[in-house]
C-alpha cells in the first residue's frame, strides 16, 4: 500500500481505455470522483463501471462524453440523463449475477475506486455501507485506490479488505450521503397497510428504499419475530428492530441476523451498523442467491414497478424505450420469495402516475422492458387492495388487475380486457 497526500497525484494511476470501478450507493468516493473527473482532458474513453451511486456524477455530464463511457448495472437519477441520451449504456443483468462478471473475466476492471473505514489494528478496512457487487469488483481489479474516510461504518461480514491489498490511499473524511424522508402520503399509507396484511408473524423481508417500503416497515408494529434478508435496507427498520419485532428469531440462514448488501439512510442508521454483528453485509452473489433465499421461511418480497399489465406482465426498468432504472434484484426475490415455505412476492405500485394514469394498463408501453414474466408473478398490490394472480387464467387475471386499478380507469381498462 502506497500513501499518497495528493488527489491530483493517486489519479495519475487511472489511464485512458482504463475499466474503472465507482464504489456503490453512499460508499461512492466523492473526492476521488472528482479528482478524476477533473483530469477529463487528459483521459479518453475510459468506461465506468458502476451500480448505483449516490452523490453527484461528474463524469456524466455531456462535456464529458470523450473522456468518460458509463455503462451502468442500475441507473439512477445521477445518471439518467447520461443514459437516456445514449451518451452512455445500461448493462440488463440480475444483480445476484454481476459478481460473476467480475470473478470470472467477463468483464476486466483495471482500477476500483473505493471508500472504506480507517484499518483496524490488524491492518484491515471495511467496505461499510456497501458490499453488492463492489467487493467483487475490487477482488478483480489491478488497481485499487481508496479514500479512508472515518465516517464509513466497520461492517461485519464480507467486506473486510487488508491494507495491504490497497495499491494506493489518501485519508480524507467525508460525511455519508444521507436520505431525506418525505412524509407519506395517503395513498402510500393504503398500499403500506395492504401490503402489512400480507405478512405473516415469523415472515423474513426483503423490501427496497423508498416511501412504499417505509410505509409498510411502519404498519408492522404489531406483528412478531421478524427477519430481515434484503439486498437493501434503510432507516425504516430500526424502529422494529428496537421494539423486537425484527429479531430474525425464525430464520435458518444467519438467525439473529441482518443480511443485506447495501445501505443507504440516516447518520442513526451508518451508527447503528457500525460495529454491529447483529448486521451482516454481504456479496450480491450470496444475498441474492434463489437458493439462499428461498431456504428461509415466508419471505415475503416487496418490489415495485413502473406499470403492470393486465395478464401480470411487470415493467420495472424502463418507461417505454428509455430506461430508468434496472432489472435489480427483483427477479432474484420474486423467484426465491415464491420458492419459499409460505413465501409471498410482492410487487407494489400506486394505482396511477402524479398525472392521473394509470399504471395497470392493457399493454406494456413500446419498447417496455418485462422484467417479472406473467409466469413469475403472484401478489399485486395498489392502494385499491391486493389481489393474487398466481394460477390464474388470463381472463381471471385481467378482472382482478382491474379490481385494484383506480375507478376513474376501470372501465376502460375492463373493455380492454375484451380484446384477445
Amino acid at each position: 500500500m502506497i500513501m499518497n497526500t495528493q488527489l491530483s497525484d493517486i489519479v495519475q494511476h487511472i489511464k485512458s481505455h482504463d475499466n474503472v470501478f465507482i464504489h456503490s450507493v453512499a460508499a461512492a468516493p466523492q473526492s476521488l470522483i472528482n479528482a478524476m473527473t477533473a483530469r477529463h482532458e487528459e483521459l479518453q474513453n475510459v468506461s465506468i463501471y458502476s451500480m448505483h451511486t449516490e452523490g453527484e456524477a461528474p463524469y456524466a455530464a455531456i462535456e464529458m462524453e470523450k473522456s468518460f463511457n458509463l455503462k451502468s448495472f442500475f441507473v439512477g437519477q445521477n445518471i439518467r440523463e447520461n443514459i437516456q441520451s445514449n451518451r452512455g449504456s445500461y448493462i440488463p443483468v440480475f444483480l445476484s449475477e454481476v459478481p460473476a462478471l467480475f470473478r470470472n473475466g467477463h468483464i476486466k476492471i483495471d482500477v476500483a475506486l473505493i471508500s472504506v473505514s480507517p484499518p483496524n489494528e490488524h491492518g484491515f478496512c471495511s467496505l461499510g455501507t456497501s458490499v453488492d457487487i463492489s467487493l467483487a469488483a475490487i477482488q478483480s481489479s489491478k488497481i485499487i485506490i481508496a479514500q479512508i474516510n472515518k465516517n464509513v461504518p466497520r461492517t461485519h461480514g464480507d467486506g473486510f479488505i487488508h491494507i495491504s491489498k490497497i495499491t494506493h490511499s489518501i485519508e480524507i473524511d467525508e460525511k455519508l450521503p444521507e436520505l431525506i424522508v418525505h412524509p407519506l402520503s395517503d395513498v402510500e399509507k393504503a398500499i403500506g397497510q395492504n401490503i402489512a396484511n400480507l405478512v405473516e408473524d415469523g415472515a423474513t423481508l426483503q423490501m427496497g428504499i423508498g416511501s412504499i417500503p417505509n410505509a409498510v416497515l411502519a404498519c408492522l408494529n404489531n406483528h412478531k419475530n421478524l427477519g430481515i434478508h434484503s439486498e437493501m435496507f434503510s432507516d425504516g427498520i430500526l424502529p422494529l428492530v428496537e421494539n423486537g419485532v425484527i429479531n430474525g428469531s425464525n430464520k435458518t440462514k444467519f438467525r439473529n441476523t441482518i443480511i443485506g448488501s447495501f445501505a443507504i439512510g440516516t447518520k442513526k442508521l451508518y451508527d447503528f451498523m457500525n460495529d454491529n454483528p447483529m448486521v451482516k453485509m454481504l456479496d450480491f452473489a450470496y444475498v441474492n442467491n434463489v437458493e439462499i433465499i428461498r431456504r428461509n421461511p415466508k419471505v415475503t418480497a416487496i418490489n415495485s414497478a413502473i406499470e403492470v399489465d393486465l395478464t401480470g406482465q411487470v415493467c420495472a426498468d424502463s418507461i417505454g424505450k428509455h430506461i430508468y432504472s434496472g432489472v435489480g434484484g427483483q427477479m432474484d426475490f420474486i423467484r426465491g420469495a415464491s420458492l419459499s415455505e409460505g413465501g409471498k412476492p410482492i410487487i407494489a405500485l400506486p394505482s396511477t402516475t402524479s398525472k392521473g394514469e394509470s399504471k395497470i394498463v392493457p399493454f406494456l408501453k413500446e419498447g417496455a422492458g418485462v422484467v417479472t414474466t406473467r409466469a413469475h408473478i403472484h401478489w399485486v398490490v395498489t392502494e385499491y387492495g391486493a389481489v393474487n394472480l398466481y394460477g390464474k387464467t388470463l381472463k381471471e387475471r385481467a378482472k382482478l388487475m382491474v379490481s385494484i386499478a383506480h375507478p376513474m380507469h376501470r372501465e376502460w381498462l375492463e373493455k380492454m380486457s375484451t380484446i384477445n
